[in-house]
């Protein structure tokens, strides 16, 4: 397993960086090493999170049916409609991420659990208790 740094830089490249892929009509891992202080990776998460959170609507739904293509260098060329590649390729890409770094944490004493990986849960309001 890769290290903590790579994984939450792989959150990063699976959120902002395959939509910019898309965009640009071709996405390719970013090979370059991780951040090497949690500062820097912080950065990189606030980046990402601002740059996620400027897009509008229509902006990602235009993606939908954009054609792209995914490659590792001359190995290997995948190529998808952007829906496809954001839903069936780079979401599950980073949960994956998501959890091994909250499992990396978790494994060195963090004190995580469940909760803190779900975040808040969005139910309908309980009814109140009988009296």
């Amino acid at each position: 397993m890769l290290d903590f740094a790579y994984q939450v830089k792989s959150c990063a490249i699976h959120s902002i960086g395959a939509i910019h892929g898309v965009q640009r009509g071709n996405f390719s891992p970013d090979i370059a090493a991780p951040p090497a202080s949690f500062e820097e990776l912080n950065a990189r998460v606030m980046e990402a999170a601002d740059a996620l959170g400027a897009l509008q609507v229509a902006d990602v739904e235009s993606l939908s049916d954009r054609p792209m293509t995914f490659t590792i260098g001359d190995k290997l060329r995948w190529d998808f409609l952007g829906k496809d590649f954001l839903l069936s390729f780079s979401q599950p890409n980073f949960y994956f991420h998501a959890s091994t770094a909250y499992d990396i944490l978790r494994t060195n004493g963090v004190p995580l659990g469940k909760r803190d990986y779900l975040g808040a849960v969005r139910k309908l309001p309980s009814p109140p208790a009988p009296i």
